[in-house]
């Protein structure tokens, strides 16, 4: 046991003294101090170049979005007349809504989950055009040489 030996020991609620453990949790403070720092670090590399600071957030953007509203929609479309009822059946009905094909094969039924929907729809239009320029601004930038 390397690591959270501390705590355990503090723990123990029959050893009062022991108790002065906690204490030593404030070092758990200097660990997030340096881990912002580490991401400050990742985030000015990653938006030294604009397009590509763009490019990666929108992707970071389109997954997260993806993710929670197969979550939302799974909770939400309870309804027995609903046609997502797994994990995958959400996981699809996201990617096709944020990428706004539709095909219909999965669609909400609820007023909760219809929500969701005008919420992904609007987000993927958003995300898919800043992709669009993300690649367009290969074709446009001008090479120094």
């Amino acid at each position: 046991m390397k690591w959270g030996w501390i705590d355990l020991i503090s723990s123990v609620p029959a050893i009062s003294y022991l108790r002065a453990g906690r204490v030593l949790r404030l070092i758990r403070l200097l660990r997030l101090i340096r881990a912002f720092r580490s991401t400050q670090m990742f985030v000015k590399h990653v938006f030294r170049n604009k397009a590509q600071g763009a490019f990666t957030s929108v992707s970071i953007l389109a997954v997260l979005l993806i993710i929670f509203s197969s979550i939302a929609i799974l909770q939400v479309e309870r309804d027995p007349n609903s046609n997502i009822k797994t994990a995958e059946d959400a996981i699809w009905w996201a990617y096709v809504t944020i990428t706004t094909v539709g095909y219909g094969d999965k669609f909400p039924v609820t007023t909760e989950g219809r929500i969701i929907a005008a919420v992904l729809m609007t987000a993927g239009v958003g995300l898919f055009g800043t992709f669009t320029a993300y690649v367009s601004s290969w074709f446009v930038v001008v090479k120094e040489e």
